[in-house]
């Protein structure tokens, strides 16, 4: 977490974490935040030891995966600059109205997986009525264009739900294909997103 961040209070909260959830190691493990309140003039440097606490979790074994999250691409660059092991995922918000393909590209570049959490947009995407049109002439809904959307950018949808019936309609993704145009005109949709604006 963002007050976690630092070598040594990484390496305890990654502790903690372990005894909390009752295991042994985990299969990912991210840094939530490139900024953390209060250290906005030198989080470059807690970020890079934050990293290397990471770094050594990995080699150790006892995080599978590790990565970032809410990183811009320049953000990334400042902690690859002395790493030894690269982010393997970038967990960011992404949905429609809400790109950041800047940093979807940059990752892809750099072989690290990207992640899209909030795939609805906090529930936003629900009220685009441009959004709700499109699904009706997919036959699917609102939802399940957007999953697809976000997968057809070769980004992987983190959808939530403690809804039976919702989780099993969010993996009914895979049995249609948007056009070429239509993902061009879902790409210029704005609006419903950037509550993890990072602008530092």
């Amino acid at each position: 977490w963002n007050t976690d961040q630092g070598y040594e209070s990484t390496l305890s909260a990654f502790d903690a974490s372990l005894n909390r959830l009752g295991t042994d190691y985990l299969d990912l493990y991210l840094i939530h935040w490139p900024i953390p309140a209060g250290y906005e003039k030198d989080y470059r440097e807690l970020n890079r030891e934050t990293w290397k606490a990471m770094e050594r979790l990995y080699k150790e074994g006892q995080a599978r995966a590790i990565g970032v999250s809410n990183f811009k691409p320049h953000h990334l660059e400042e902690i690859m600059e002395g790493a030894t092991v690269m982010p393997m995922v970038n967990q960011i918000e992404f949905h429609p109205g809400w790109t950041q393909m800047e940093t979807v590209n940059y990752c892809k570049a750099h072989h690290i997986a990207v992640q899209a959490w909030s795939p609805f947009g906090s529930g936003e995407l629900f009220r685009m009525p441009e959004i709700s049109e499109m699904a009706k002439k997919y036959g699917k809904d609102p939802g399940q264009l957007a999953l697809r959307w976000i997968f057809q950018h070769g980004v992987i949808p983190l959808p939530k739900s403690v809804n039976p019936e919702r989780i099993l309609s969010n993996t009914q993704i895979f049995d249609f294909e948007i056009t070429p145009e239509d993902m061009a005109y879902i790409d210029s949709l704005k609006g419903g997103g950037g509550c993890a604006d990072t602008e530092t």
